[in-house]
């Protein structure tokens, strides 16, 4: 179907989430930071990246705006446990199409994935 980067610092939603995904037949790449996340951007050129606010290294906003540097249309889920509301309108004036707090319903962020997929092919 899709390719999926993940990019989270908790190793249990990072695997929860590849285990979905390929279920759902995407072709998945994890990141544990932002940096790592940037460099997977850039060799696996995902359709959509789920990106985590809070994280070591590079976070998700910082993550972001340099992937955003090298493709304005990518589409970008962001997720977090500590959303405040400038980091929300930021993420917001960045492209995302959507901000998802955690912990998050699977079956919500499936059915999101799935339409943005259904939108890329048409």
């Amino acid at each position: 179907m899709g390719k999926i980067l993940v990019a989270d610092d908790q190793f249990g939603v990072r695997s929860l989430l590849v285990e979905v995904f390929r279920e759902d037949q995407h072709d998945v790449e994890t990141a544990e930071n932002g940096a790592e996340a940037l460099r997977l951007f850039i060799a696996f050129k995902p359709d959509l990246i789920l990106l985590d606010m809070k994280m070591p290294v590079m976070n998700g906003l910082e993550a972001l705006r340099e992937i955003r540097k090298l493709d304005s249309q990518v589409a970008v889920i962001m997720m977090t446990a500590y959303g405040d509301i400038q980091t929300m309108e930021t993420a917001k004036d960045l492209g995302i199409l959507y901000y998802m707090s955690k912990p998050f319903d699977l079956f919500e962020l499936r059915q999101r994935i799935s339409d943005i997929f259904k939108r890329i092919a048409s």
